[in-house]
């Protein structure tokens, strides 16, 4: 057997491949901005930012504009020092080129030109350089301009003098355009940037960050300046929330660790907290996140226990418990940051975590000293959330025992599938019985299953854990998942690794989506985390088109799936060659033929897959959406009125 293998397979030393330069960059995208997505595509834009974002953090720069172009190229313009031109010695190379062309070069690691950053891993900017059709550098320094141009990475001018410039005026101008022939997705998202460096400037306090869009007539912009920092981040997730007291602040340095932070609790039932090192969203937290959960934790039960609101004989609270409604951000400043991966998604330095537990510890004590009325007032909601969480577990457990003497463990309204291999099964939640009968008959029983809900589940936003869980609806939906919720959540024992939700094309169906949406994201988020949860896209008409094919008129019918489609299906026939067949007010009006080849059928159907590319702008969305807070829902309603689709 061994030599038979032996024999069929070639290797040699012909089979090592050395890929020079940048190129390994262009052959492997993933491993340096995450992929080749939308994603991926703002990455590249953020790379580039973060070295302006650098230049302010060492007080070199207090202005960043980004300028997206008609063509999407785009322009990243600071006013810090400027890349350095002259000769680097251990290459004979201008240092621009440099920095541009190797990857793992610049002022980051030990040189001394910075002494905080988040680009530690040095790929950045000549990463973007490989992934874009070209990129053009303009450095302003000592009274001249200087530029030089890229083509995927490779140099072709050199550096050279293209002007003069006031002495004093200096800073880089970073212009490219990705490369249409790697990237999937080629606009860039102006909210998904504006988002972004929203964040940056409250995470970089009194510098000026401005997005500019050359696309759209007239053009558009928006500038971001934050003079309170972190305290200002918080207040504006918390704008559409009724909040407890003012925000406690931290602003520390404990060896050589710049820490800020800030807490701030509401009447919600949510913990909104995000982690950020050296202006670096790291989604995964890390050990300054860490740090500050434990820091909080100790704090509220030492003052409890001090002020008696704990007897002896009581348990602690939970860290669940002292975090109930509780929003924050954490933002440390760390010399050498050690992150999890070229994406920055989790922070490893370990004696981050005691110096920001320490920083915060310290701060927060003083606070619940010098302001006891607030600090009751987290005792407070510490203990409602303790004798909620206990209500929430007899409940939990009363779910499952109940699930286990029914039906095998799954809810009786259950439409399972024959398959058990979780990777090959999806399950479809459906709005109503009627549609979840339609669904029932069209689909296929070997992997899909049905789940049809009754009316509208529960607005968990403003429901506790223990009420949600007393909902029959939300009964059924855990169970058949076999997740389980809360802090016995687990994807082990996932049954479907696609969740579905199907609803009607009208605006209660898009209420009732988004209420299972608010479920998932506050109950469940590493199932949307993980990729696990879509949105079916039902058609919205079905018409019939006359087309001439070799002289013949020929009408047949089709499926348009919302009114942009159908505008553009008339442009492109003739509005004369179209004509509306069916207007589909809710699935229940389709036969089963017709769910099955427009919405279930994996060869046809189109589903979204739900994804958080912004955990912070996400969970404000969400409270301003479905929260108890009425003027900012309204003023939202109003701003986008036009954009519904409603049956008249």
């Amino acid at each position: 057997m061994a030599n038979a293998r032996n024999q069929n397979v070639v290797y040699g030393a012909d089979q090592i491949q050395v890929l020079e330069g940048l190129e390994a960059v262009r052959r492997r995208p993933g491993m340096y901005v995450g992929g080749t997505d939308a994603k991926a595509l703002h990455h590249m834009v953020f790379e580039v930012v973060d070295n302006a974002i650098d230049e302010a953090m060492q007080g070199r720069c207090d202005r960043i504009v980004i300028t997206i172009h008609k063509d999407e190229s785009v322009s990243v313009e600071d006013n810090g020092a400027g890349i350095p031109v002259d000769i680097q010695k251990q290459t004979g190379l201008p240092a621009l080129t440099v920095v541009m062309t190797k990857l793992h070069a610049g002022g980051k690691f030990g040189g001394g030109g910075y002494k905080v950053s988040g680009g530690l891993h040095g790929v950045g900017v000549s990463a973007v350089n490989a992934l874009s059709t070209w990129m053009e550098s303009t450095i302003k320094r000592d009274g001249k301009v200087y530029r030089q141009r890229f083509e995927r990475g490779v140099p072709v001018t050199e550096v050279g003098v293209i002007g003069t410039c006031d002495p004093d005026d200096t800073g880089t101008i970073q212009t490219f355009m990705r490369d249409d022939t790697i990237f999937q997705v080629l606009e860039y998202s102006y909210a998904t940037l504006s988002t972004r460096l929203r964040e940056m400037a409250f995470l970089t306090r009194g510098v000026d960050i401005a997005l500019i869009d050359e696309r759209p007539d007239p053009i558009r912009e928006i500038n971001f300046h934050f003079e309170g920092g972190v305290k200002s981040f918080v207040r504006y997730l918390n704008k559409n929330r009724t909040v407890l007291h003012e925000p406690i602040y931290v602003d520390m340095e404990v060896e050589s660790t710049q820490v800020e932070a800030a807490i701030q609790y509401t009447d919600g039932f949510s913990e909104s907290v995000f982690a950020f090192a050296n202006t670096i969203n790291t989604p995964d937290g890390g050990n300054h996140l860490t740090g500050l959960r434990t820091a909080v934790t100790r704090l509220v039960n030492d003052y409890a226990r001090k002020q008696g609101f704990l007897k002896e004989s009581e348990p602690n609270f939970t860290g669940d418990d002292t975090r109930q409604g509780m929003t924050a951000i954490v933002s440390v400043k760390v010399l050498e940051p050690q992150f999890e991966g070229q994406n920055k998604l989790k922070l490893l330095n370990n004696e981050v975590r005691y110096h920001v537990e320490n920083a915060v510890g310290e701060a927060m004590g003083q606070w619940m000293e010098e302001n006891p009325r607030d600090a009751r007032q987290i005792i407070e909601k510490s203990r409602t959330a303790y004798r909620a969480r206990e209500a929430a577990r007899k409940a939990r457990d009363l779910v499952i025992r109940k699930s286990a003497l029914e039906s095998l463990t799954l809810p009786g309204k259950l439409a399972d599938c024959s398959s058990r291999d979780p990777k090959e099964c999806e399950i479809y939640i459906v709005e109503g019985d009627s549609a979840g009968g339609t669904a029932k008959q069209g689909r296929d029983r070997r992997f899909q299953a049905i789940l049809p809900l009754r009316g509208k589940i529960l607005n968990i936003e403003k429901t506790s854990l223990d009420k949600a869980l007393a909902n029959k609806e939300i009964q059924a939906l855990i169970t058949a998942l076999g997740t389980n919720i809360g802090e016995n959540f687990s994807l082990d024992g996932l049954r479907y690794y696609r969740i579905i939700l199907m609803t009607d094309a009208d605006v209660d169906g898009a209420h009732i989506r988004t209420l299972l949406l608010t479920f998932f994201f506050r109950y469940m988020p590493d199932l949307v985390e993980g990729g696990h949860l879509y949105i079916a896209q039902p058609p919205l008409y079905r018409v019939g088109v006359t087309r001439t094919e070799n002289g013949k008129r020929k009408r047949i019918s089709d499926y348009v799936y919302d009114d942009a489609a159908l505008l553009k299906l008339r442009q492109d026939v003739g509005d004369e060659n179209v004509r509306i067949e069916q207007r589909y007010k809710g699935l229940g009006e389709m036969n089963d033929e017709q769910l099955w080849d427009t919405t279930m059928n994996p060869e046809h159907r189109t589903i979204l897959q739900v994804s958080v590319e912004d955990a912070a702008e996400a969970d404000r969305t969400f409270d301003m959406l479905m929260g108890s807070s009425v003027p900012p829902r309204r003023r939202f309603i109003q701003t986008h009125a036009n954009q519904a689709r409603l049956d008249i």
